[in-house]
């Protein structure tokens, strides 16, 4: 018979020995060898090689531009919007200069670089044969669309000449220019020999060649990046549209005072130098100019434009208004965004100790933005431009300040 304490001892034992076939069933042996915490993940650090131009004839804008990287680099590693990654930049002043290209791009990947990017409108066409070459991804802030094809690995997160013109002239002959009364528009230009002007210029005569009821190309000449515009000012006298160089101050002051009246018209790219508008005192001069833009201006409210006003603020309080006055700059935060993100879905695809080229092609391949509700941005694996939609801005005499004038996005146009 089991006495009263004996039956005690076995109950006991029983409940040890499911509790021990518990633990063994769940992985648990009570010893040293349980796992604890994980350890903590190294942190892999992303470097973005930044081939600029620091001293050369676009450093005013290119420096704005490399200040908002640094921002929205600071913006994302403070948040840890990338856990597990720390983004930084290593930066080569290429002057402008398209034989310091290669060397740039060498010295980049030396330090460490993982992929590039430039706002100089021809580096990564210059880049191109050596990027594919060596699978390693470039991404251009502005530039060609010859860059991009075929589909390699140079991606551009940025607004291109043809695009704009083949969207911004149909704009014009059914909002600006009534040519069933008044016969095609003389349209022409004079710009820098910097990749952009004669690409925008081809565009244009590419587009009146088609649509000849409504332009007449005039023609544009490309100088070596003169500050004096006598000949091309003259050649534009009769031009009812004209887009002027880049940098425009000293042609759209030449233009005016020899009492030429065309209307201006033009991108971001003219805008990125708004500041020497301010400076030379020459708002009333552009009064009228319809600007084609990708992304809101300073005045208006969005998802993106809210933020780079943040961050602009944030980091530069005492020189904000400034930053803001002087152009388009800043308002890159809208490009550098993409291709952060697209870092960020490239370590959340493989993990950060995976990050690599592959991963981040992969990421770039399959990448779509949308913004204040409409898809601004994507790529695929033949599309290698981001921007999908534009929008139509006029420049403002007594405003001091450009305005958008037509609330529509309106989807990029390949042909004319």
């Amino acid at each position: 018979m089991i006495t009263k304490t004996g039956k005690l001892v076995v109950a006991v034992l029983v409940v040890l020995l499911s509790v021990s076939l518990l633990l063994i069933a769940c992985g648990g042996n009570g010893d040293d060898n349980d796992t604890g915490p994980p350890p903590p993940i190294e942190t892999r650090v992303i470097t973005i090689g930044n081939l600029s131009d620091l001293t050369g004839p676009s450093a005013t804008a290119q420096v704005i531009i490399n200040a908002a990287l640094d921002d929205l680099i600071k913006y994302y590693n403070e948040g840890n919007l990338i856990p597990g990654v720390k983004l930084q930049v290593e930066t080569y002043d290429g002057q402008l200069d398209p034989a310091k290209d290669i060397p740039g791009y060498e010295w980049l990947r030396e330090r460490g670089a993982d992929f590039i990017i430039s706002g100089v409108p021809a580096t990564p066409v210059t880049l191109k044969t050596r990027a594919d070459k060596d699978k390693f991804i470039v991404v251009g802030l502005s530039g060609d669309l010859e860059e991009l094809q075929p589909p390699g690995y140079v991606f551009g997160a940025a607004t291109y000449p043809q695009h704009e013109a083949l969207t911004l002239l149909p704009w014009i002959a059914e909002n600006d220019w009534d040519y069933q009364a008044n016969g095609p528009a003389k349209i022409g230009g004079a710009g820098w020999n910097d990749g952009y002007s004669g690409w925008f210029f081809q565009a244009i005569e590419d587009y009146a060649d088609a649509h000849p009821e409504q332009f007449e190309w005039i023609g544009g000449n490309l100088t070596n990046f003169s500050f004096t515009w006598g000949p091309e000012v003259e050649m534009m006298k009769d031009a009812d549209y004209v887009l002027p160089c880049s940098v425009m101050a000293s042609f759209v002051r030449e233009y005016r005072e020899a009492g030429y009246d065309g209307k201006l018209i033009g991108s971001d790219v003219q805008m990125a130098f708004a500041g020497m508008i301010d400076s030379a005192q020459l708002w009333d001069e552009i009064d009228g100019m319809l600007i084609i833009r990708s992304s809101r201006w300073w005045n208006e409210e969005g998802e993106i434009i809210n933020l780079t006003k943040e961050l602009l603020n944030k980091n530069h309080a005492g020189n904000a208004e400034e930053i803001m006055r002087g152009g388009v700059g800043y308002i890159s935060v809208l490009n550098l965004y993409e291709i952060l993100e697209i870092v960020r879905q490239a370590v959340e695809a493989v993990g950060p100790e995976n990050f690599d080229t592959q991963a981040l092609y992969d990421a770039a391949q399959n990448f779509s933005l949308v913004v204040d509700g409409v898809e601004r941005a994507s790529f695929s694996d033949t599309k290698r431009y981001s921007t999908n939609y534009y929008a139509v801005y006029e420049a403002d005499g007594d405003e001091k300040n450009i305005f958008r004038i037509d609330p529509e996005w309106y989807y990029h146009q390949v042909e004319p």
